[in-house]
């Protein structure tokens, strides 16, 4: 029985472990490990479903230190690689997101394991933004390591425990207005968590058709709507049912408020600047694809998986 570490006991790592463990009938059965810098929570949610042979101990580690990387991954066929930072110093992105995810290749690499990284539509080398310019700079290291990774860029990711609609549906609870920045018009398209695990267990299975079809490609991931910003507030008023009215402010106030909130301990109301940025620009899937470039519909059709599923279908589950 193959071994699957996935590196990162998150939101989206949970659920893509939780997906393995529970694949459908006529898949390739694989044991899971979880790893990484404290994994046993992530380890503990799994256990209280998952078949106890396919749950291996978890086993901490640090991608910023790769002699801890090898010992964990001895044994490996495949390596789901979850690095990242959603907030941090440009010295950290640097250190974690680029260089960590790097020393996850090239481990991946030395123990002969496949390599299936995430990262996020956007990445791009020549941002100024570091979680995007770091996101690119890890593709490009990746890329040039393991020949034969995937790289699967999510926009939004949305589902139970997710950090964008859970967090603004809360804010509706005690801010008598949702603020948006400059019309609240930049684009999104939410991808649900379990569409993106669902993506990973195939990737994962290591047989000659999915080989063939999805190896050495970058899997751009777009839920099957595009919504402005503002669209997804009133998504969160919908399905909350709560009133609030929706305002309009200029990106120069929000950005000197989220300089001073970067300044105090983090809470629901922290923002940081390069986030709001970020939250102001598109991010959707391209509208022509690079060489090697598809969508996640794409993978989906090829894949007979089924259609991608809306927000409309989840959020009134958790909101």
């Amino acid at each position: 029985m193959s071994k699957v570490v996935i590196c990162g006991a998150g939101f989206l790592g949970t659920n893509i472990a939780r997906a393995i463990t529970s694949a459908p009938t006529g898949s390739p059965p694989r044991r899971i490990q979880i790893s990484s810098r404290h994994p046993e929570k992530a380890h503990s949610i799994l256990a209280a479903t998952a078949q106890k042979e396919l749950l291996l101990p978890p086993i901490s580690l640090d991608v910023t230190k790769p002699e801890s990387l090898l010992p964990a991954f001895k044994d490996t066929s495949v390596i789901v690689s979850l690095v990242g930072l959603l907030a941090g110093t440009p010295e950290q992105f640097n250190k974690i997101q680029w260089k960590g995810a790097e020393n996850v290749a090239k481990a991946a690499n030395e123990v002969g394991a496949k390599l299936i990284h995430i990262s996020a539509i956007g990445a791009d080398v020549k941002s100024t933004i570091p979680y995007m310019r770091t996101k690119g700079l890890a593709e490009q290291s990746i890329a040039s390591i393991c020949h034969d990774s995937i790289i699967i860029r999510p926009s939004l990711v949305f589902g139970p425990d997710d950090d964008f609609f859970n967090r603004f549906s809360r804010l509706a609870r005690y801010l008598p207005v949702l603020p948006v920045f400059s019309g609240g018009l930049s684009r999104f398209q939410p991808v649900y968590v379990g569409d993106i695990a669902k993506a990973v267990e195939l990737l994962s299975r290591g047989d000659e058709n999915t080989k063939h079809m999805f190896t050495c490609k970058v899997v751009e991931a777009g839920g099957p709507e595009v919504f402005t910003f503002k669209e997804m507030m009133k998504l969160v008023l919908k399905y909350n049912k709560r009133t609030r009215p929706i305002i309009s402010l200029p990106l120069s106030v929000g950005l000197l408020q989220a300089a001073l909130m970067e300044k105090l301990p983090p809470n629901m109301f922290t923002v940081t600047k390069d986030q709001l940025q970020q939250l102001s620009m598109d991010n959707i899937v391209s509208d022509s694809m690079p060489l090697n470039h598809i969508t996640l519909q794409q993978l989906f059709k090829d894949a007979s998986l089924g259609p991608l599923t809306s927000v409309h279908d989840i959020l009134p589950s958790y909101l």
